[in-house]
């Protein structure tokens, strides 16, 4: 039986996108998106939860969110699962689960100090399949080569 690989997300960004190149000039884009979901207690009390979901996006999309993107804007992504694996420097086994965004859609309108510029509010860019090489967590990221 063959599997399914597709997660929809909207949230908001906990900080400014960060985005980078890799060695032979790809852009790269990551950012967090904070997820709040609300609930009622068996005893009626209200409750929430927030999960934080680590976000990747390749080429001309991961430009265009860095430009765009900043902490507090809310936005909607499409994308896949991955789950990255590697070996610390101290020989542990560590691993860590991200969306590769295939689409992003950025939502609730451009800042009012952007709308002067022509901004418009919505702004949606779609992408091909990411390249398959692995990234590691951010605690290892002075190990990137870009």
């Amino acid at each position: 039986m063959p599997s399914f690989n597709r997660v929809l997300l909207m949230g908001n960004l906990t900080a400014d996108p960060e985005l980078r190149y890799t060695q032979d000039g790809t852009p790269v884009c990551s950012f967090t998106v904070a997820i709040n979901e609300t609930y009622k207690t068996p005893s009626g009390e209200k409750k929430e939860n927030v999960i934080f979901v680590p976000i990747t996006i390749w080429r001309k999309q991961a430009e265009t969110c860095a430009e765009y993107l900043k902490k507090g804007r809310p936005v909607l992504i499409e994308g896949k699962l991955k789950m990255n694996k590697w070996t610390s420097k101290e020989g542990e086994k560590r691993s860590k689960m991200e969306v590769v965004a295939q689409r992003a859609q950025f939502l609730g309108g451009a800042p009012a100090g952007e709308r002067s510029a022509g901004h418009a509010p919505v702004h949606q860019v779609e992408q091909p399949e990411p390249p398959s090489e692995p990234m590691p967590d951010e605690e290892e990221s002075e190990d990137i080569p870009f």
